[in-house]
Formats: C-alpha cells, sequence, structure tokens
C-alpha cells in the first residue's frame, strides 16, 4: 500500500486513497504509532463521493474517529490535488461536513464548517473557557502566560467536557498565540487547525481581534485566519514529507 506522510505546521498526517470505505480503526493505530508504525497524529483516507470530489475517513492516532481537523483539512487537499483526485479549488465531504479548499503550491487555504458556541460561561480552577464547535468542540481560555499550560488540567478538562482544551494570548499586534491539548493524541501538539480557529473566533466575538489576522501554534508557524461571509478561512503552508510503501500486516 502506497501512502504518504505530510505535516502541516507540526500536524502530521499518514494520507492514502482507496476505492474502498471500511473501518480502519486498527490500521489508524498501527500507522500513527511512533515507534512501531510511520508515526503521526492521525490518519486520513480519501474515498470516492459521488457529490463532491470525495470525502475522507479522519482517525485520531489512537484510532478514534474524528469529525474534523483543520491542519488535515490543508493536508488532504494537497494530497488530493498532488495525486489528480480533485481540482485546485475543491469540495469533500467531512463528518462536520463540506470543507472548501483551494491549492496553490504549499500553501493551502480551507474554509472550515461554520463555528457555534455551545457554552460561554464555564469555569474551572477560577478561569474562564467558551466552548467553541468549528468542526469538534474546543474550551477556549485567554491567558496572559502562555507559557504556562497545565496538562493536567488541561487533560481533566478535556474528559470532563469530551473536547479539546486550548489556551491562547493576543499580543500587541492583535495576533494570537496558542496552545492545544488534543483528544484522540491525549497530550499537547504542535498545532491544531480547528483549536487555532476557536481561539480566533472567541476573540472575533468579543471584539478582541480584526476579521483577518495571523495565528501562532506551538510549532512556531504562521497561520492565517480569517471571516468571510460563510465561515472562517484558514491558510497555511504545508508540506509532503516523504512517500512509502508499508505492507499490511
Amino acid at each position: 500500500m502506497r501512502v504518504a506522510k505530510y505535516s502541516a505546521n507540526g500536524n502530521d498526517f499518514v494520507v492514502f486513497h482507496s476505492d474502498v470505505k471500511e473501518d480502519r480503526t486498527e490500521l489508524a493505530k498501527e500507522l500513527c504509532h511512533r515507534q512501531e508504525g510511520i508515526g503521526a497524529d492521525g490518519l486520513i483516507v480519501i474515498v470516492p463521493n459521488s457529490d463532491y470530489d470525495f470525502e475522507w475517513q479522519f482517525y485520531n492516532s489512537d484510532g478514534s474517529h474524528a469529525d474534523m481537523c483543520g491542519n488535515g483539512s490543508r493536508a488532504c487537499a494537497h494530497y488530493a490535488y498532488a495525486n489528480k483526485l480533485a481540482p485546485k479549488n475543491m469540495s469533500f465531504l467531512t463528518g462536520a461536513g463540506v470543507i472548501n479548499a483551494e491549492v496553490n503550491g504549499d500553501m493551502v487555504l480551507s474554509e472550515l464548517t461554520p463555528p457555534k458556541i455551545l457554552n460561554k460561561n464555564i469555569e474551572f480552577n477560577g478561569k474562564s473557557w467558551w466552548l467553541v464547535d468549528t468542526g469538534v468542540p474546543h474550551l477556549v481560555h485567554f491567558t496572559q502566560n502562555i507559557e504556562a499550560f497545565d496538562i493536567e488540567e488541561a487533560r481533566e478538562l478535556r474528559y470532563k467536557y469530551n473536547a479539546n482544551v486550548n489556551i491562547a494570548f493576543i499580543d500587541a499586534d492583535k495576533n494570537i498565540k496558542i496552545r492545544t491539548y488534543e483528544r484522540g493524541v491525549e497530550d499537547e501538539t504542535l498545532a491544531c487547525g480547528t483549536g487555532m480557529a476557536a481561539c480566533f473566533y472567541r476573540a472575533y466575538i468579543e471584539e478582541k481581534v480584526p476579521n483577518n489576522i495571523e495565528v501562532y501554534p506551538r510549532s512556531g508557524d504562521t497561520l492565517y485566519l480569517g471571516m468571510n461571509d460563510r465561515t472562517i478561512t484558514f491558510r497555511g503552508r504545508v508540506k509532503n514529507t516523504f512517500n512509502t510503501d508499508w505492507n499490511l500486516a
């Protein structure tokens, strides 16, 4: 089986396409294993769809399903265009809905599904959190110290609310630095696209930032987020790090 390895601002994925839609939970755990597999935060499988350019199956590294992944959507779009599965402007189906994407070299823009505020009034350990759905649920807290990310607190919140957990800092230029704990990976990751979108959306709704900003995840890369008349746009570089053959067990 031929697979590709992609990095999208520190989020890494194994990607391949197939004519068959089937449960690949065990394969996701095998391929994503950091020591015994290729190693990745998630597995993306592109399968045919009669209404859109394609649809995807997305698995976290522990084999669990996720409806959406912002960085994954950009890696997936790049792979689909590079492998002539879709044109440079494409639409594909995810568990969260239809994603529109545009590929320009190694820069990929995707329009995320419309965000929803689920809860604005969560208090935990003396901190205020919003619960925002940007394809998957995210807890968002603004802080003055981005280095003080309590992983144990994040893990507790993750299980209490079944959501990813983000802390964010708005700098003097009204751009945002973000750190994210991701469910399914069960640890902090270097970047999370839907997490960046959730933080941006809360800041935008509270009028703390304009409608187009730069966002900096833990990886140190620069992402560009904005609002259009439909939803959140998310743009950044992706990298096809290598392609290889994988022998199925």
